[in-house]
């Protein structure tokens, strides 16, 4: 509107201009409408030029407007150089494991098969999440679960390596299971250090932490299996490498172990910005789930994960006849 204020005044100032009707032809040659001298002046320019929209995947709309206290701009992009985002620390050389389909647990459908419609259950549960990070910080999320069995860790570990394939996404998926760490078996991965370690300080974040090839999604696996768990989440030093992990990546996702049983999930939803509830069909009791959903902070809850349900999609709704897809016994409903 300030534009359109300016150009009234300027017209104003000119009767001449005033009389003389604004007209913007169409270049054909360039196939859209030409830009009047008065909007490309420099006292109209507005922030870095940004790429035009062409269709192609990474390309923007422009450049929004901008905060002039904070030199930020409205408006979320998800490539690596938005200036919606903070300048990113530049990640160190982790460790790198090729990740090998035919080893990792067959349910982890984003690796096995991800032209599924299992797998489009977990795109469009990502795509909950993207959308739900433009209106609010949403860098940290807990995966979690009522019962042991429910799928937490598979649907923890499928959302994490759908973001990691998004344009200009970090994501980072945390083992914090460490009574029985376990993303590492599904993952078909070994590794001798892990989240125990840094928070015995045996370890650091930096090298503790592998990237999985070819999603480029990291892990910090859970490492050597502990019982004073509640004590160390509870505990300064793992605030301080949440911390850490936020400044480094765009999502870290906690695998969190299942609040029915232990506090430890509850400690871990308090120090993130979200959290998601996984629960089993035809297995998960409502009063206890209302039991458990009861103290915990309700704005941090984004939703709930309904897993193994009969009501999913039929196969046949993705039968183009390029794609091979085979029935998986895991059903995914979001």
């Amino acid at each position: 509107m300030s534009i359109l204020r300016a150009l009234e005044r300027k017209r104003n100032e000119s009767p001449e201009a005033a009389k003389t009707p604004v007209v913007v032809p169409f270049d054909e040659a360039k196939g859209r409408a030409y830009v009047p001298a008065d909007l490309v002046s420099e006292s109209f320019k507005i922030g870095d030029t940004g790429s035009a929209f062409d269709g192609q995947p990474g390309s923007t709309f422009g450049t929004a407007l901008p905060d002039l206290d904070t030199d930020k701009t409205a408006g979320a992009k998800l490539n690596a150089d938005s200036p919606t985002r903070s300048a990113k620390t530049e990640l160190p050389d982790f460790v790198s494991w090729q990740v090998d389909a035919e080893r990792v647990e067959p349910r982890l459908v984003a690796i096995t098969s991800p032209n599924s419609s299992y797998c489009e259950e977990y795109r469009s549960l990502r795509t909950h999440i993207l959308h739900k990070s433009q209106r609010q910080e949403l860098k940290s999320i807990v995966v979690a679960s009522v019962n042991p069995s429910e799928g937490k860790s598979v649907t923890a570990i499928n959302l994490s390596w759908m973001l990691a394939q998004t344009d200009g996404v970090r994501a980072l998926i945390i083992d914090s299971d460490l009574r029985m760490p376990s993303l590492t078996d599904y993952m078909g991965i070994e590794t001798d250090r892990g989240l125990s370690d840094v928070l015995a300080g045996t370890a650091t974040l930096k090298e503790s932490i592998v990237r999985l090839e070819p999603s480029g999604l990291h892990i910090l696996p859970g490492g050597e299996a502990r019982q004073d768990v509640a004590e160390l989440i509870s505990g300064s030093r793992f605030a301080d490498i949440l911390a850490e992990a936020r400044d480094m990546f765009d999502y870290v996702i906690i695998d969190a172990p299942p609040l029915g049983i232990f506090t430890d999930a509850t400690v871990l939803i308090n120090h993130a910005d979200g959290a998601l509830l996984v629960v089993r069909a035809n297995r998960t009791k409502y009063g206890v789930l209302d039991r458990i959903l009861e103290p915990l902070p309700k704005d941090r809850m984004l939703g709930v994960v309904l897993n193994q349900s009969d009501d999913v999609m039929d196969e046949s709704h993705y039968n183009y006849g390029y794609y091979n897809y085979r029935r998986h016994p895991e059903g995914v409903a979001v």
